[in-house]
């Protein structure tokens, strides 16, 4: 009923939907459910391995990262990218027991999910783990952080975006405007023993090995940020870089930006053109499979 514009390319040439194909596909979790990828690529994308992708995932509060058309994701596959979305654990996308076997004692769900999905896009030839980039902000920036741990051989890049990389600190602490509701979502380590343990397994902060090799990591945060704190991701990137093999372990701060990053149309596409030439540039280099 509705078609959003788009502009010729920088060389004139006409969009073309036709261009394009999308994909339903479903990678297997470690339990064995059965997890849905949605995927966006050129027309006639080889299916060797070759082809870089980019992979983003959410995962938390039971929000649903629904499908939908994107100007700024044409950047990337006019170059020979794809881009998926693992609609992992945490989320809404399958109901509510897919987003209750995504929260509190069962989050690690959300994490395996992401890397099951990893593996399927590498297993099935879209991609390469050298090639795939991951992506994630907020609460999926704690799902970069601990997939990082979990499977750092699985990616070739990872993208964090407002991190939330230390939650075990901050829901400790309920003077912090958003702890109090945000043990609905994580658990009660202040109280419950079993929430901490839980929480302590998983904080990207807290286990970061200096035996794995780490894939390239960019991490962006902002000053002003007051859901996740500019501390989180300047603890977890400093962290990585004293301890961590592989990298580089990047960090970029906005000094007068919040949460959503930079205001304005012009700041905020800048910002995104200058996340895209760092993935573009971590895919293609020479990482192997």
């Amino acid at each position: 009923m509705k078609r959003e514009p788009v502009l010729p390319g920088p060389d004139g040439t006409p969009f073309d939907p036709a261009a394009y194909e999308q994909h339903r596909v479903w990678a297997t979790a470690d339990d064995g459910i059965r997890v849905p990828i949605t995927l966006v690529c050129r027309t006639g994308t080889p299916r060797d391995g070759t082809a870089p992708f980019l992979l983003y995932g959410y995962g938390s509060y039971g929000i649903s990262t629904d499908p939908s058309f994107s100007i700024q994701r044409l950047s990337l596959l006019d170059r020979g990218f794809g881009y998926a979305i693992a609609h992992v654990r945490g989320g809404g996308e399958m109901g509510r027991r897919w987003y209750d076997d995504g929260k509190q004692l069962h989050k690690i769900n959300t994490f395996t999910d992401f890397v099951a999905c990893a593996r399927y896009l590498a297993r099935e030839g879209w991609t390469a783990p050298g090639r795939l980039i991951a992506r994630g902000r907020s609460a999926g920036g704690l799902l970069m952080g601990a997939v990082a741990n979990l499977a750092p051989g699985a990616f070739g890049g990872i993208v964090a975006q407002v991190p939330f990389v230390d939650p075990l600190t901050d829901v400790l602490d309920p003077s912090l405007p958003l702890t109090i509701t945000e043990w609905d979502e994580w658990g009660d380590p202040l109280h419950d023993r079993a929430a901490y343990q839980y929480m302590r397994s998983y904080s990207p902060y807290e286990n970061v090995s200096p035996d794995a090799i780490y894939p390239p990591i960019l991490a962006l945060t902002s000053l002003n940020d007051t859901r996740v704190l500019y501390r989180e991701p300047a603890k977890w990137i400093a962290r990585l870089q004293a301890e961590a093999k592989g990298g580089p372990f990047l960090l970029s701060t906005e000094m007068s930006a919040g949460h959503q990053g930079r205001s304005g149309r012009y700041d905020a596409w800048r910002q995104e053109a200058m996340i895209l030439a760092w993935i573009v540039a971590t895919a293609g280099a020479d990482r192997g499979t």
